[in-house]
């Protein structure tokens, strides 16, 4: 497929339909967090508590991915997709109902899940409905735009719908979504598997999953709780003995669920490994940026949420641009490095901020630059990470770049929670002064680990002779 080839009215039907679940999906991770306060009022829920919210949701949202990407490719990607979509109305509509803590955790752990069906399949229907080349990369391109602006949207979004509303809207909007796309994704999606159904390697499915659980419960008793709690560690540990169960599993099965052959290749190994590092450093910095608009600067939530609304447009222009970057470059890992020196450099800046109002311009020009840097080095990741594969593991390789964003999102913010944490414990007040002090070392870390995945990339994934041309370097 060359450059010139046209995009017919189908492709944009397939992108508006593929495209619209992604944002959504991404606007639910981050939707709640500014109504949590109400929703605790509402239901009784304790402050410790309200940490289930989020952790319910991403548990199964990282937990479920890969296996929930392999059973994609064995039961058709199409079938999983409108199966999440329904599960996605049906447990927004209970969440949006709910009047016990209970039922609210049990329809954000179902809301996570229908996100690990969705998001892989829906990611493999576009990589297949695309072949290779500068249309799936512009494909790719916005879906990543629109993944990363959904966190920052759904900040702002869940503080719009409280204010005026209720909490209980940032479920129901997904319902109406949900209904649009189950009466338009049949008529335009068409079915996608390989000719040849795999086994589901349930061993390695039942490892891998709750291995990948015990990892998520892990980091988010070290938010709570401090990296040195023993239910964090314990969890952590448990995670990783499993983990390391199911690579044992793969090498033994005759149809494993992670072929060695995928894994063994460079780019989509180092590739998803600069994918986590990528969404871990700029959801984590929203995280740091919330604590000094709220702690340091006094905004409300929903100023605050505001705020982020210019990262939101520097991830969608990032978005348009990344393929671009990628074509001029001739190689997608380029383009990553380009894209986390950039967004490390943009997040530099930001050690510089003071206690008043008057750095609100810099934090702005700041993480617009970031966040444009931050998707371009997403697209780069996408298509490093989903290129060079047969449509038979396309839904395995979205499974592996969908937990990679889960997992950058899980791990960014307890590891930057932990440097906060420790910076503050040095101080005997813990004002003002001392949570600036805190974030400034924070956001310095951050900006460290960007550059550190930049280098990374460019020693390890130099291009060979023996990678093909433009674009489609993968071996």
């Amino acid at each position: 497929m060359t450059r010139t080839d046209p995009v017919t009215g189908r492709d944009r039907l397939v992108l508006a339909v593929l495209l619209t679940a992604s944002f959504t999906l991404a606007v639910d991770f981050s939707i709640l967090t500014v109504a949590l306060p109400g929703i605790g009022a509402d239901l009784g829920l304790s402050l410790s508590g309200l940490q289930w919210v989020a952790t319910s949701f991403a548990l199964c949202a990282a937990g479920f991915t890969l296996l929930s990407g392999r059973v994609a490719d064995i039961a058709g990607r199409r079938r999983i997709f409108l199966a999440g979509i329904a599960l996605l109305g049906a447990s927004s509509l209970a969440g949006g109902l709910a009047t016990h803590p209970a039922v609210l955790l049990t329809a954000r752990a179902a809301q996570g899940l229908a996100t690990a069906m969705v998001t892989p399949a829906a990611v493999a229907l576009l990589t297949t409905a695309f072949p290779e080349g500068p249309r799936r990369e512009r494909a790719l391109g916005l879906n990543g735009s629109l993944m990363a602006a959904g966190f920052t949207t759904g900040a702002v979004l869940g503080g719009v719908l409280t204010d005026l509303l209720s909490w209980r809207w940032a479920f129901f909007v997904n319902v109406a979504v949900a209904v649009v796309v189950l009466i338009v994704a049949p008529v335009v999606l068409s079915e996608s598997r390989p000719a040849g159904r795999p086994r589901l390697d349930l061993p390695g499915a039942v490892t891998v999953t709750a291995g990948l659980l015990a990892v998520v419960l892990g980091l988010a008793g070290a938010g709570e709780h401090g990296w040195g709690s023993p239910r964090a560690w314990g969890a952590l540990l448990a995670g990783l003995l499993l983990l390391l169960a199911f690579r044992a599993i793969e090498r033994r099965v005759a149809e494993p669920l992670v072929p060695a052959g995928i894994l063994g290749r460079r780019t989509v190994a180092w590739g998803n490994a600069a994918g986590v590092l990528a969404f871990a450093t700029e959801t984590s910095l929203v995280f740091l940026l919330t604590l000094y608009l709220q702690e340091v600067l006094g905004f409300a939530p929903l100023a605050a949420g505001l705020s982020f609304a210019v990262l939101g447009l520097g991830t969608v222009l990032g978005g348009i641009l990344g393929p671009r970057v990628i074509a001029r470059v001739a190689h997608p890992p380029r383009a990553i490095a380009l894209g986390m020196t950039g967004q490390g450099a943009a997040t530099l800046m930001l050690v510089l901020l003071g206690d008043t109002r008057g750095w609100l311009p810099l934090l702005l020009a700041a993480t617009f630059l970031g966040g444009v840097a931050n998707l371009v080095a997403i697209v780069g990741f996408m298509v490093t990470a989903t290129s060079g594969l047969p449509d038979r593991e396309q839904g395995l390789a979205a499974g592996l770049a969908t937990l990679s964003q889960q997992a950058g999102i899980t791990l960014g913010i307890p590891l930057m929670s932990a440097v906060v944490g420790a910076v503050l414990a040095g101080h005997r007040v813990q004002d003002a002064t001392a949570v600036l002090a805190a974030v400034r070392t924070a956001i310095g870390v951050n900006a460290a680990l960007c550059a550190l995945t930049a280098v990374v990339v460019v020693a390890l994934l130099r291009p060979r002779m023996t990678d093909p041309g433009v674009s489609n370097s993968n071996r």
